[in-house]
């Protein structure tokens, strides 16, 4: 994909965003970020809000992410490999919002999780790394059917390995948090397969 087709998309799966979120997304540095930023603004695809600071998609935007996305995945002719990924993907997609409630909420008593339990902690922890390996056959079979979903696989294991380095917002917080991913992950692939959230 090329880089402004992975901004323009970007900005598709997270929404309106500052040039760090979309870096964060697309593995591109933010000063190639911002001047595929204004290109595509100068296109009328992208527009930006000067009170929050950020870049959103405008309609044309939209219009074209789904030309370029639908063509992507013709070209590759892996429509069906990809739905089959994704059917994979809902049957997880439920354990990782029971396991992010878990990190925020203790499930041993119902009260907000403070991280000052380390054994509460790295049990949870725990369990979302058994669950990273599980995901990881997932986007595996996503990223044979397009590549660029390869890059998943790092972003995830990236947050996972700062969460166990302890610095816990990458489980759930951080913009680049496992949980924050996996949610780009999951636009991503509605997006790309043209399946409407509800």
């Amino acid at each position: 994909m090329s880089h402004d087709l992975l901004v323009l998309h970007a900005l598709r799966c997270v929404g309106a965003a500052g040039p760090a979120r979309v870096a964060s997304f697309t593995g591109l540095s933010e000063s190639e970020v911002e001047s595929e930023l204004i290109d595509l603004a100068v296109a009328g695809l992208v527009t930006h809000h000067r009170e929050f600071g950020g870049w959103a998609l405008t309609g044309a935007g939209k219009a074209a992410d789904l030309e370029r996305t639908t063509a992507e995945l013709v070209a590759a002719g892996t429509r069906r490999e990809l739905a089959e990924a994704f059917d994979d993907f809902l049957v997880l997609n439920p354990e990782l919002l029971d396991l992010c409630t878990a990190w925020q909420i203790r499930s041993t008593d119902g009260t907000v999780n403070d991280h000052g339990d380390a054994t509460y902690d790295a049990r949870v922890l725990g369990l979302f790394e058994d669950f990273h390996g599980r995901a990881v056959k997932v986007i595996a079979a996503l990223s044979t059917a397009l590549p660029r979903f390869g890059r998943y696989e790092d972003r995830l294991a990236r947050a996972l390995g700062r969460a166990r380095a302890g610095e816990l917002g990458y489980v759930a917080d951080e913009i680049g948090s496992f949980h924050a991913v996996w949610a780009e992950l999951h636009e991503d692939l509605l997006a790309t397969l043209g399946i409407q959230r509800w």
